[in-house]
């Protein structure tokens, strides 16, 4: 299943970098629903990247569509979870992570139909999700934690925008889906919980901002500038007397309430520029994105996803975060 998905995959890029146009912003970067990246919409509507003197366009896509525009080079960057990246850098294009977006907090989660209280109740079940990216890794954590392996249950494969409707219709038992798509699920099935989330797994998901390696060499003062925009979008959220403008921007972006997109950022526990030098540093576990990113990177050689081992210092580089007073 994975094979098939990973050939899905690059049939898509192949046939973006045939008939795909560019756009003539100097920078162009990818990004999706998932609220660390979301955050990246406040700075675009308050002008700060032109006032940083930085030509940048975001395109808004779904996440998938969002890593195959960026394998076929129709983007310089695309916001991805450290994991997917290897995935993208194995079958596509190898991109490098300059900013630390945010590590999942409670906002991907398995939800459960009603009645299973617990992983291991999920014992020959079907579950529903997005095979070969993040949500598996984080099912197989949690069933690893409670005893099980993946042998234990059935996996049923749907684009993780399509995971509420799956857990909606009764096909499966649960689903393992990030905010807002998790959120959906829950609010679609009256008496579904979430059984295990990200917050049982600080560390395991971390969410960044990937570069080409081609447009860093190229534009690198200007990728310094959007970093400078970032930490100051960070510093606006932070802020609380800012909270009530932020979830107005945010909520206004995927489409929901300010009140529910309350309850979805409290998922996402966005870094600091002092948490995100430290969690750049070389470690091994998951309070680090290279200690993650390696144990990211043997689940996707254990489970097919790529062939060998593909993480390495190639896939980060903390320099532009670090130099950052």
């Amino acid at each position: 299943m994975v094979q098939n998905r990973l050939l899905c995959f690059c049939f898509h890029i192949f046939i973006l970098m045939l008939f795909g146009v560019k756009t003539e912003a100097n920078l162009k970067i990818a990004y999706s629903d998932w609220p660390g990246w979301v955050a990246w919409e406040i700075g675009i509507q308050k002008d700060w990247f032109k006032e940083a003197g930085v030509d940048v366009e975001f395109q808004w896509l779904e996440y998938t569509s969002s890593m195959i525009a960026f394998s076929a080079g129709q983007v310089d960057a695309c916001c991805m979870t450290n994991v997917d990246a290897l995935v993208t850098g194995a079958t596509g294009k190898k991109g490098i992570g300059i900013i630390i977006n945010d590590y999942s907090n409670g906002n991907d989660m398995v939800v459960a139909r009603p009645k299973i209280t617990m992983i291991q109740q999920l014992k020959g079940q079907k579950i529903g999700l997005e095979t070969g990216f993040v949500g598996h890794l984080l099912l197989l954590q949690a069933l690893e934690e409670n005893g099980l392996t993946e042998s234990d249950v059935e996996l049923v494969n749907y684009p993780t925008d399509q995971t509420p409707q799956a857990l909606e219709s009764g096909n499966v038992s649960a689903i393992v889906a990030w905010q807002p798509n998790s959120g959906q699920a829950l609010k679609a099935v009256p008496g579904s919980k979430p059984i295990f989330t990200s917050a049982d797994a600080k560390g395991l998901i971390y969410d960044l901002l990937y570069v080409s390696s081609e447009s860093l060499a190229k534009n690198r003062d200007d990728w310094l500038a959007v970093s400078r925009v970032w930490y100051r979008i960070v510093d606006y959220i932070k802020d609380s007397k800012n909270e009530a403008e932020i979830l107005e921007i945010l909520s206004a972006r995927v489409q929901i309430s300010p009140e529910e997109y309350k309850n979805i950022l409290k998922g996402t526990h966005i870094l600091t520029l002092d948490e995100a030098k430290k969690t750049f540093e070389k470690a091994k576990g998951f309070s680090s994105v290279y200690g993650s990113s390696q144990i990211g990177d043997k689940f996707n050689v254990k489970y097919g996803v790529y062939p060998k081992p593909e993480f390495g210092d190639k896939y980060l580089d903390p320099s532009l975060t670090n130099s950052l007073p």
